[in-house]
């Protein structure tokens, strides 16, 4: 939508009241659902998802971009997890100090020790950007890359088809149509079957690794779905279910409750608070020591932290990956902001004076994936101010600021008042891959998340509550 087109919709209230209910009944059609927070486990009363009433506008070569990055990123991560030696060089620093990233490494170790039993590789991950427009210019920079139960895949397959049906509703047919198709649960589903394929037991199922409350079931489900038509038996576990009932046979085959599992598929156990006991620990060391294919492994995991992140925007790293590829680092390293070391020493002492002087500027990140970690403004200088001379502050890294331009729309929420907000946006981009040995069978871009926050907040995703469901609208 111009942006006269776009103003004169905002503008009109009655039509908005009108739209507004169109875009909820609509969600609930489309199978936009998710539980209520005073029974996260009852599928008896749910609500529309959060989204946005429009769709929001974005450059076309910006996501043009995107796509055509996210099998590099793909690729780069695969490399990444096959590379112990990088791994240990880059994170040792971190697992000095930060006790949940040195537990997840130190199964690594033990996976290493032991041999990595598994030859096939599986990766469903989401980059995540914002863009910044400077001297006229679009351009995408990187917020982080998610490996470990990256959401959102099955609900973003249907918020094209609401928001174009609204535009359709408000008159608007001739922008209804640069609403891209969009489904990404397809294409994750495509990959998970592909590795079950070649895991080699009929028999065998695929396992969702879950936690006990889960208000967005739903997005996992459309997945599932996608498996159960291909005639794939999903279960869907908890730590606790695994550590009682999960057992390795002779071969190091993984049977969870009798049933064989060819693929562990985690969306849980990115967070420290997910291991609730060493028992929790012991079932992601048995799982991981296993014959199932897992997404993501270990190594896969670790490749997703943020000091990993920050290592891979310095001076030849990339290289090291993609040697006489000149064109695939410039592609990479065109969607990086600056990113700095907190590491003891000058560099890391340089990085704090700049983030001390000017907090607004950064964005201090531990090594966590989900959104409502990452620390802004004054509350940086609080939490530097706390360990700028220990050791501890290796425990995070530090990232400029992307400076988007903010956009103004309406977000629907449950019980939330209807009123026109200004508000910035995260664009993902969903990729999988499927490696056998050292080939590498499946590697695509399978489709987009877009999610949509109000301006006064810093932090947070859609999980937190923060942000809403989103489409893209090319222009």
């Amino acid at each position: 939508m111009a942006n006269g087109v776009r103003n004169e919709l905002l503008m009109n209230t009655t039509l908005i009241d009108e739209l507004a209910e169109v875009a909820k009944e609509s969600a609930l059609a489309h199978g936009i659902l998710m539980r209520l927070e005073k029974s996260p486990n009852s599928s008896e009363e749910v609500t529309y998802a959060p989204i946005t009433l429009f769709p929001t506008p974005v450059p076309r070569a910006i996501f043009l971009q995107g796509v055509a990055v996210q099998t590099h990123y793909n690729t780069l991560m695969n490399k990444i997890s096959q590379d112990p030696d990088f791994l240990e060089e880059v994170l040792a620093s971190t697992i000095s100090v930060d006790d949940f990233t040195a537990r997840l490494f130190e199964i690594h170790r033990q996976v290493l020790k032991n041999g990595r039993l598994q030859s096939i590789g599986l990766g469903l991950n989401r980059s995540d950007y914002m863009w910044e427009q400077k001297n006229g210019h679009a351009s995408l920079k990187q917020i982080e890359i998610n490996t470990f139960a990256a959401a959102g895949g099955g609900m973003a397959s249907h918020i094209s088809d609401v928001h174009r049906h609204i535009l359709q509703v408000a008159g608007k047919l001739e922008e209804s149509q640069r609403i891209i198709d969009n489904n990404p649960a397809v294409g994750l589903a495509k990959a998970l079957v592909k590795a079950w394929e070649l895991y080699g037991s009929k028999r065998a199922v695929v396992m969702f690794v879950v936690k006990e409350n889960e208000i967005n079931i739903m997005d996992q489900r459309v997945i599932e779905n996608e498996l159960w038509k291909g005639n794939i038996t999903t279960i869907r576990k908890r730590f606790e279910d695994i550590s009682e009932s999960g057992r390795l046979d002779g071969d190091k085959r993984l049977f969870v409750d009798h049933q064989e599992v060819a693929v562990v598929y985690f969306r849980h156990g990115y967070m420290p608070q997910h291991y609730k006991s060493e028992k929790a620990w012991d079932a992601r060391l048995m799982m991981e020591g296993s014959l199932a294919v897992k997404c993501p492994d270990i190594s896969t995991h670790l490749a997703g932290t943020k000091k990993v992140q920050q290592v891979l925007a310095k001076p030849g790293v990339l290289e090291r990956f993609f040697p006489d590829q000149p064109q695939v680092v410039e592609q990479l390293r065109a969607t990086y902001t600056g990113l700095y070391s907190l590491d003891m020493g000058a560099e890391g002492d340089k990085a704090i004076k700049m983030a001390l002087a000017t907090p607004d500027w950064f964005v201090l990140k531990p090594q966590r994936e989900g959104g409502g970690n990452n620390i802004y403004g004054q509350e940086i200088c609080e939490v530097l101010g706390k360990v700028k001379s220990s050791a501890a502050r290796m425990a995070y890294i530090l990232m400029d600021k992307i400076q988007p331009e903010s956009t103004p729309n309406y977000l629907l929420r449950l019980g939330r008042p209807l009123k026109i907000s200004n508000c910035v946006s995260e664009l993902g981009f969903f990729g999988t891959y499927v490696r056998h040995g050292k080939d590498m069978l499946m590697n695509d871009c399978v489709g987009y998340l877009m999610r949509t926050k109000c301006t006064e907040y810093s932090d947070g995703g859609v999980a937190s509550g923060a942000a809403v469901r989103d489409s893209v609208l090319l222009f």
